[in-house]
């Protein structure tokens, strides 16, 4: 069973300071901060804390989501969110949270094609008021642009026209979600960056989203506007529900069951680690179909908040 809570951060930290190489890549992790040696000796501990399950990893990078930092890359980002968490939240927290506002920018190639609709757009941002509602979280639409451009249209994660489109579009501050839609390389659906980058890297913080994963859109079943709501998730600090596979820490949230690998499909009762629960499959940080996709949970609320008040 995984014991790290919002409440037990520093001990959640220590277990996941591992020594562990960095062999990430830009086109892997480009969403993460860089680590000191700091990172790697936050505190001792027994090897069966830093268990990896690298063949699980190994079939992971070509899924659903280009987001898979290493251990040591998790580690980095854990000790920047202490570091700063300690120090009290980047801005006074005064009644409920203002609405989360969100810039929407639609990129189509040359021709125009590839475009999402305004009806689309409403209906993906309808989408994420119902999904982090229960969380304490809404979204409003502070504008769409659109932009005809072939070579940003087809971007890479980690592309040279990833960071021009960033560069020429992304529009307010740490507090603003900037989703950019286009027909995806790399057979991905989507990517996002993490909190912790955006001091380091504030024109490439946000969301990118293939366009045919927007609610209506014809990537089934990957069409139901799950993949942004995935991505979102991980703006907001959350990693997949099968981050470090069985191992003790997981995704660093303790109501999450452990998962050893990403699930496709809708695979009721999977079981993959011996620890006690099923498989999150229903868990909207997982790989599974879009209609299988229902809940986060209590513990993801509360780092999504954790994080939210320290970074956004």
């Amino acid at each position: 069973m995984k014991t790290t809570t919002f409440s037990c951060l520093i001990l959640g930290a220590c277990a996941l300071a591992c020594d562990v190489p960095d062999t990430s890549d830009r086109n892997e992790g480009h969403d993460l901060v860089v680590a000191d040696d700091d990172a790697r000796d936050l505190c001792e501990m027994d090897d069966d804390t830093c268990i990896d399950d690298f063949a699980a990893e190994a079939g992971l990078q070509h899924g659903r989501c280009g987001v898979h930092p290493s251990e040591f890359e998790v580690a980095a980002m854990e000790a920047d969110f202490l570091h700063r968490f300690a120090a009290g939240p980047s801005q006074q927290a005064e009644g409920a949270r203002a609405a989360v506002p969100v810039w929407v920018h639609v990129i189509r190639s040359n021709t125009g094609a590839g475009d999402v609709t305004d009806n689309q757009i409403q209906q993906q941002i309808t989408l994420l008021n119902s999904t982090y509602g229960p969380a304490g979280f809404s979204f409003a639409l502070a504008g769409v642009d659109r932009t005809n451009n072939s070579t940003w249209y087809s971007m890479g994660q980690g592309s040279s026209a990833e960071t021009q489109a960033k560069n020429a579009l992304r529009k307010g501050g740490k507090e603003t979600l900037n989703i950019y839609t286009g027909n995806l390389g790399g057979g991905l659906l989507g990517w996002a960056t993490f909190p912790s980058s955006y001091n380091s890297s504030p024109k490439y913080d946000g969301v990118v989203v293939l366009n045919a994963s927007f609610p209506g859109g014809n990537a089934v079943p990957y069409n139901l506007g799950m993949t942004g709501v995935h991505e979102v998730g991980h703006w907001m600090g959350l990693y997949h529900t099968f981050q470090g596979g069985c191992s003790k820490q997981g995704d660093l949230v303790s109501d999450t069951p452990p998962e050893k690998s990403a699930a496709f499909g809708c695979p009721e009762g999977r079981n993959t680690c011996p620890a006690a629960g099923v498989d999150p499959i229903h868990n909207f940080m997982d790989y599974t179909d879009d209609a299988c996709m229902n809940n986060f949970t209590a513990g993801q609320a509360e780092r999504m908040h954790g994080m939210m008040t320290t970074y956004r």
